[in-house]
């Protein structure tokens, strides 16, 4: 049966079809128009902004709050030559954040190092051992990126043995700001930021933009756009408004970077630089830079990102790759472990909550990940210490287990995140009441709730529609990914000509289908098991994709859920 349940998007009103005149009508087919208008682009203004995706998506970085007294606490630091500390995040987010600033103050002429936690040990964000260490350091300012919105007695501590801090970050801002010299988060509440959406590369970056300015000019910062693109994508913020324009210009800065770390990751990946795109970040370079943060030391890939030496790219890539492989086996270790805690009563449960001793904290989240894909139910996974047990979780779009952990904010030491990723830190001997207060808030939430998985369709077409033109006028619709999805297409009465399970164990179907007007190959990858499914005519739903085997290049269906012909 299928795998979830099928939402077709309204088809474009007539009216609106019809105000499409001159070069739009002749560029723009139909068909492109809905896919337009399903991402909310309704006028002729819209559509150009969201085609060029030029610098008119561009923000004037003065609005960001507080972000002239971050500028003037910064400038002061520099012109003294006092020493400043850039407090990182572990993630693809917060390392190319950390190395976006470094690299940015060391142009200007900054005294400057930087500070990433380790996971297993220090957690994440700001902690008073870490900030105790940079002030015997000499360090007299420290600059977060993609960190310490929350944390208010760090940086109250901070201030206290001497300590100036600097926030910028992009997570929810709670009741209670830190005190610290500016917070520049374009998510406060009196934020004049026109949009809300970066992710803490884009903060960190529009931060550097406002720097350059009061050092005279900017024509040097298009070169930080690869790291933008990377940690952007990486974070799966959304890929409208500036982030449009920050990640198309910045993939095209990646694609003729000039940072050794970043060449060298892609060829051990086995990929061209020259030709990633976003799911090349998403699919290939990030989990690569998240690898270390998760077994290791984040800092392995700040070095990447921030080498000018060919030789220790060469090792520090190889080495990512390395902790990439390990992390890809414990993640599938843990997942079967996890699974075999999911026991049958449990499936039927609104919160799947599982987790021990043995569970590395970091990849609890992408084991979170994996079951939520898969159980399409809020799942956290934590691992379990003697005195406090650290979780991450992941979610479904009908609840957010940000906001549901917030509810839960007096039983936890700390937690942060998002609506659909979050984590916590929690006394052990209050994990089980923090399990049946979670679970009593997500029953709640979802009792009324069809809990399948929603497939959001664009349009319905026939398959003698699609072809080689037509998918390029589908990539002009790139960069795609959070709120920007790859377009998704229903063609219905199709005739399956020919199928086969393919893969490791028969994971994946290949099949031939036909419309009576036009042949296509596809490829339904992780649904063998669902072979006996298919009948002589099916209802497909896909997206359009390039297949690239044995140096041939051909375009296919990519399966992403099918049904008998109704």
């Amino acid at each position: 049966m299928s795998r979830g349940y099928w939402q077709v998007h309204p088809r474009i009103p007539d009216e609106l079809l019809s105000q499409l005149s001159g070069e739009l009508k002749r560029t723009i087919p139909p068909i492109i128009a809905q896919l337009l208008y399903n991402r909310g682009m309704v006028t002729a203004e819209d559509i150009d902004l969201f085609m060029k995706a030029d610098e008119r998506l561009l923000n004037d970085p003065s609005l960001l709050p507080d972000v002239d007294e971050a500028v003037s606490r910064t400038d002061k630091a520099i012109g003294s030559g006092e020493q400043i500390a850039i407090y990182g995040d572990f993630d693809a987010d917060g390392i190319t954040s950390t190395a976006l600033l470094y690299q940015g103050l060391k142009f200007l002429g900054a005294n400057v190092g930087t500070y990433i936690p380790r996971r297993s040990e220090e957690g994440y964000g700001l902690n008073n051992a870490a900030m105790l260490r940079l002030s015997k350091q000499g360090v007299g300012l420290v600059i977060t990126t993609d960190c310490g919105v929350s944390a208010v007695s760090e940086v109250a501590e901070a201030n206290r043995i001497g300590l100036d801090v600097i926030v910028t970050d992009h997570h929810n801002v709670p009741p209670e700001m830190p005190p610290a010299v500016a917070v520049v988060d374009p998510k406060r509440g009196d934020s004049r930021y026109p949009f809300s959406e970066l992710a803490g590369v884009g903060v960190a970056y529009k931060f550097l933009h406002a720097l350059f300015l009061s050092h005279g000019g900017d024509g040097h910062l298009e070169s930080y756009l690869d790291l933008v693109a990377l940690g952007t994508v990486a974070d799966m913020v959304s890929l409208l408004g500036e982030n449009r324009y920050l990640v198309k210009r910045g993939v095209e800065v990646l694609h003729n970077t000039e940072r050794v770390g970043i060449i060298d990751l892609a060829k051990c990946a086995g990929i061209p630089i020259s030709g990633a795109d976003t799911e090349t970040i998403s699919w290939v370079l990030a989990p690569r830079l998240n690898a270390p943060g998760r077994l290791d030391h984040a800092g392995i890939g700040f070095r990447l990102l921030s080498t000018d030496s060919p030789e220790e790219a060469g090792r520090l890539a190889a080495t990512l790759e390395r902790k990439n492989t390990e992390r890809q086996r414990l993640t599938e270790t843990l997942t079967a472990k996890a699974k075999e805690q999911i026991v049958d009563g449990a499936r039927d449960s609104y919160l799947v909550m599982v987790g021990g001793k043995d569970f590395h904290s970091g990849v609890i989240g992408v084991v979170a990940g994996r079951l939520a894909e898969e159980f399409y139910r809020p799942v956290v996974v934590f691992e379990r210490g003697d005195k406090w047990t650290r979780g991450s979780s992941r979610s479904i779009p009908d609840v957010s287990i940000v906001d549901a952990l917030s509810q839960c904010s007096d039983l936890l030491y700390r937690f942060g995140g998002h609506p659909m990723a979050a984590g916590f830190t929690v006394a052990t001997e209050r994990l089980e009441e923090l399990r049946e207060r979670l679970t009593a808030i997500v029953s709640e939430q979802l009792a009324s709730v069809d809990i399948r998985p929603r497939i959001s369709i664009d349009a319905e077409v026939r398959l003698a529609d699609m072809s080689g033109s037509m998918f390029r006028m589908i990539q002009r619709l790139a960069p795609f990914g959070s709120a920007n999805p790859p377009p998704v297409f229903l063609a219905r009465n199709v005739i399956v000509d020919d199928y086969r399970c393919v893969g490791n164990n028969g994971d994946h179907l290949k099949l031939k289908v036909y419309d009576g007007r036009a042949k296509w190959d596809a490829i339904a990858f992780r649904m063998g098991n669902r072979v006996n499914e298919l009948a002589a005519c099916i209802d497909v739903v896909f997206n359009l994709q390039i297949d690239e085997w044995r140096g041939r290049t051909a375009l296919q269906l990519n399966v992403v859920d099918f049904a008998p012909a109704a």
